[in-house]
């Protein structure tokens, strides 16, 4: 049997009744302590001054709404020597003053909206007898979000997207507690200089190799060591492969594009569009004389690597199909290209002077817009004046021998970096391939795995020595690597030498970004910050 005291909020009320009401809800009457204590001077009181009726809400029982009706008594402080001359029961462990609800149930409140937010926490609470709206749960986590989060010695700092590739935030952790400290609303350097001003005890920040933090982080905390992400550094050195193995051709992963056409993107754009044009046509050749051989389009497909359905459709036509161009629109600047040619002809070739021109005919687009098609223009008067230029050298690709396909460059970049011991037969079959076929693979992997011994081996001494062999290799992108860790050389020692690293800020952020989209994108700074702090960060 359930006796009154299992109806008291806490042990200090004393329950007098309980009793249903014509609603169904249950209504526990209770007092406080027979004396009061004065928060003034702490002087025991039993002289009641009078006394008020508060009625707050409860857990639910049975299913059914649990309000309790305390009575609070107003004492007279009976020491002469002390200022306050009436004084009010102190009941903030049943209830915060002006609460609707007792403290414990303000405490679920906030644990299911910091679990599943507004909507989907007052369904969930609407089942177990407890009817309050979205709102009032949401304003209950905003207000525990209040408390200022304990300090830090250690962080993680890194940036996340409100909207990819137009605004981004900034997420701020606490590496040695694996908790969230701040959601901040811009990546902007001032934003994040101020934030470290406020927090002189940093020690270390860990960071990736954006120039924002690591600026931010002289500013405001200089005191602090800077960290550079260990994972971002392999990244780059990665990226930085790839872009020196796209010289030996396009990554389709086919057999049939032409050797000696494939050039390097990032030299000559338009070279390699129409190496790549070219390309299609000797690709439609060995189709056309594939299937007058008597070929099926699947076997033509197994043969060339292309889908049978694109066999099929290319076997329609008697010429190389042309790609389908998007209708020129009034935000394109090419749309005007007969009257900009006018102008440019004339004399006038200055961006900001054609740009009202064309606005007057209706342009909507931008002047970065315009000024690319202008640069254009102006590199082909260059090259008309200049003569013609020395040949961009034209590298091979590297084909697997087994399927005749080219190694795509990211593939090449991946096995460059990966230790030999967790190669697979394929692998290793793969990277002897490209040793033969390409010295400067054989140059970059040998320089890789030199840099993973001196990541893994926690000691940077051979850094520096690192750096001068690989700008002496004259390979383009491994001599800008090389370069930006020589302008970062403090972060990434201390990423050497020291365990941190920005691991725990990358999970969170896929955290965030989960509450992000659960909640459609209509989230505030400050609702993202609530639900991402924990909800007792203070403890």
């Amino acid at each position: 049997m359930v006796s009154k005291k299992h109806w008291a909020p806490t042990a200090s009320v004393e329950v007098g009744e309980v009793r249903q009401s014509e609603t169904g809800a249950w209504v526990v009457s209770g007092r406080l302590a027979p004396n009061g204590i004065c928060p003034e001077c702490g002087a025991s009181s039993r002289q009641r001054h009078g006394w008020r009726r508060r009625r707050i809400e409860d857990f639910p029982a049975q299913g059914q709404a649990v309000w309790i009706e305390l009575r609070v008594c107003r004492w007279r402080c009976l020491n002469l020597d002390c200022r306050r001359r009436t004084f009010s029961d102190r009941e903030a462990a049943v209830a915060t003053p002006y609460a609707r609800r007792t403290s414990r149930q303000a405490q679920l409140l906030g644990h299911m909206a910091h679990a599943a937010g507004g909507t989907p926490a007052e369904r969930l609470l609407r089942r177990l007898g407890i009817r309050v709206s979205d709102d009032t749960i949401l304003r209950q986590l905003l207000r525990a979000a209040q408390v200022v989060p304990r300090r830090a010695r250690i962080i993680g700092i890194d940036d996340w997207s409100w909207r990819k590739s137009q605004n981004y935030g900034t997420i701020i952790i606490d590496l040695e507690r694996r908790a969230v400290i701040d959601v901040l609303e811009n990546r902007d350097v001032a934003t994040c200089t101020d934030w470290l001003r406020h927090h002189p005890e940093v020690e270390v920040i860990s960071r990736d190799r954006c120039g924002i933090y690591a600026q931010a982080a002289r500013q405001g905390a200089p005191q602090a060591e800077q960290v550079a992400d260990r994972f971002h550094i392999v990244q780059n050195l990665r990226m930085a492969i790839e872009e020196q193995m796209n010289l030996h051709g396009r990554a389709t992963g086919r057999a049939l594009l032409s050797d000696a056409d494939n050039i390097s993107t990032a030299q000559n754009l338009l070279k390699s569009r129409l190496a790549h044009r070219k390309s299609r046509e000797e690709i439609f050749r060995t189709i056309s004389a594939l299937r007058q051989q008597g070929l099926t389009c699947s076997e033509i497909g197994r043969r060339t690597g292309f889908p049978r359905r694109s066999v099929a459709k290319w076997l329609q036509f008697e010429t190389p199909p042309d790609r389908k161009r998007a209708v020129l629109k009034r935000s394109s600047a090419w749309y005007f290209e007969e009257y900009l040619k006018q102008r440019w002809e004339n004399g006038i070739r200055s961006g900001n002077a054609l740009l009202p021109l064309i606005q007057e005919r209706g342009y909507e687009g931008s002047l970065s817009n315009l000024q690319r098609l202008l640069a254009g223009w102006r590199r082909a008067e260059k090259q008309e004046q200049e003569g013609p230029t020395k040949e961009d050298q034209i590298l091979a690709p590297v084909r697997d021998p087994e399927t005749g396909h080219a190694i795509s460059p990211v593939i090449a970049a991946a096995l460059c970096i990966k230790p030999r011991g967790k190669f697979t037969s394929e692998q290793a079959r793969k990277v002897e391939v490209l040793k033969e076929g390409s010295p400067a693979f054989t140059t970059m992997r040998r320089l890789a795995m030199r840099f993973n011994g001196i990541l893994r081996g926690r000691k940077a001494d051979p850094l520096p020595a690192w750096i001068d062999d690989a700008i002496e290799t004259d390979l383009a992108p491994i001599v800008r690597f090389a370069r930006t860790l020589d302008r970062d050389i403090d972060a990434v020692r201390n990423a050497i030498e020291m365990e941190w690293s920005n691991g725990q800020a990358e999970g969170q952020i896929n955290r965030l970004k989960t509450l992000k989209r659960a909640m459609y994108g209509r989230a505030g700074p400050n609702l993202l910050r609530a639900r991402m702090l924990p909800l007792h960060h203070t403890n």
